[in-house]
C-alpha cells in the first residue's frame, strides 16, 4: 500500500516536485531558495533525505533544521553558523551550490530574465535587474520555479534581457559552455521540465495530474521535447504533507496559486 494523501493542493505538488530536484546532490551540498515554493522544497529535502543541505534564506545564519515560515510566535532557530553575503560570493565559484529561483522569463535556452520586460532601452516594466544569476548560472546548478506557464514566461527565441546564462550556442564564439553552467529543473504550475534532451535542449519530464502534453506545448513560445512516455508528477505523500504543514504552519502556501486549486484535476 503507497502512502499517498487522496487530498493535495497544486501548491503542495509544486514543492515535492521541487524537494525533488536535491535527491542527485551531493550529502553536503549549499542552496539558495528564492521565493516561498522553492524555499520549502528546500526545507523538505533537508528534513527528509538530504539532512546535510546547508539553506541561504537572506537570514545570515545556517540553522540545523529548516526554519519555519512566517511568524515564529516563540519558535527560536537553531544555529550552527553564519552565511553572510561575503561567505556566500566566497561560495559561488566553488560550485557545490544548487540555486533555485524564480526568474519571470526563460527561452529555449535555458536563458533567464528578471531584469524588464520589453526593448532594454524602453522597457515596459522594469524589475530586480539581473541581481545574481550571472554568477549563479556560470557557476552553480541551477532550478527555477514558475508560477504561470504560459507563452509570456516561457518565451519565443530569447528573453527580453538575458539576466541567467543559458545554453545558447550564439552567446559562446568559441563554442565552450562555461564551466559551471548546469541547468537541472524547471518546476512550473503545470508539469516538471528539465534539460536533457539533445543539446540541453528543455523535455518534459513529468506532467501534473489532469494535464496534458498538447497543454503544456499550448503554453509554451517554443517547441518541447516530447519523450515516449511521460509520467504524472509524484504526488505528495501523507508524510510530505504533514512536513510541510510543520514548515508553513500559517498556510501561506494557500495564496501560491489563485483559489488554492487541488493538485488534481
Amino acid at each position: 500500500m503507497t502512502d499517498l494523501s487522496p487530498e493535495f493542493s497544486l501548491a503542495e505538488l509544486c514543492i515535492a516536485a521541487g524537494a525533488d530536484i536535491f535527491r542527485d546532490e551531493t550529502p553536503e551540498v549549499f542552496a539558495t531558495v528564492i521565493g516561498l515554493v522553492p524555499r520549502l522544497a528546500g526545507s523538505l529535502a533537508k528534513t527528509t533525505f538530504l539532512p546535510g543541505l546547508m539553506m541561504s534564506d537572506g537570514e545570515f545564519y545556517f540553522a540545523a533544521e529548516p526554519v519555519p515560515v512566517g511568524k515564529r510566535n516563540g519558535y527560536v532557530p537553531k544555529k550552527e553558523g553564519r552565511i553572510g553575503y561575503e561567505r556566500v560570493f566566497d561560495l559561488i565559484p566553488k560550485g557545490n551550490r544548487h540555486a533555485f529561483v524564480g526568474p519571470v522569463q526563460v527561452d529555449k535556452y535555458g536563458q533567464m530574465n528578471l531584469s524588464c520586460i520589453g526593448d532594454y532601452t524602453a522597457p515596459k516594466v522594469t524589475m530586480l535587474g539581473v541581481r545574481g544569476l550571472p554568477g549563479n548560472t556560470v557557476n552553480n546548478r541551477t532550478s527555477m520555479f514558475f508560477g504561470n506557464h504560459s507563452q509570456r514566461a516561457f518565451v519565443e527565441g530569447e528573453v527580453d534581457m538575458v539576466s541567467g546564462a543559458g545554453y545558447n550556442p550564439a552567446r559562446y564564439p568559441n563554442g565552450i559552455y562555461p564551466k559551471g553552467l548546469d541547468h537541472r529543473r524547471i518546476v512550473t504550475n503545470l508539469c516538471v521540465l528539465d534539460f536533457e534532451g539533445d543539446n540541453h535542449a528543455i523535455r518534459v519530464r513529468s506532467l501534473h495530474p489532469g494535464v496534458s502534453f498538447d497543454e503544456v506545448q499550448d503554453n509554451t513560445g517554443f517547441e518541447l521535447v516530447r519523450p515516449d512516455n511521460i509520467p504524472e508528477t509524484a504526488a505528495p505523500t501523507a508524510k510530505q504533507l504533514a512536513i510541510i504543514a510543520k514548515l508553513d504552519p500559517h498556510n501561506l502556501r494557500a495564496a501560491i496559486f489563485k483559489d488554492n486549486p487541488s493538485g488534481r484535476r
